[in-house]
């Protein structure tokens, strides 16, 4: 278990059943850079991996 697995679970059971935009989620994001910019380069990659999930792996 990742050390960020419990953030996840509290996440999940806090507000596992609201339904959110890409928008509202990236205005969080922002805030939290914003507030935490020493985290602007982890919260750069995790949004472009969002960003391209979707994307056939070659």
């Amino acid at each position: 278990m990742y050390f960020t697995d419990r953030g996840i679970e509290e996440l999940v059971d806090r507000r596992g059943e609201e339904t959110v935009t890409l928008e509202w989620l990236g205005a969080q994001l922002r805030t939290f850079v914003d507030q935490n910019p020493e985290f602007e380069t982890p919260i750069e990659r995790f949004a472009t991996w969002l960003a391209r999930d979707d994307e056939d792996e070659e």
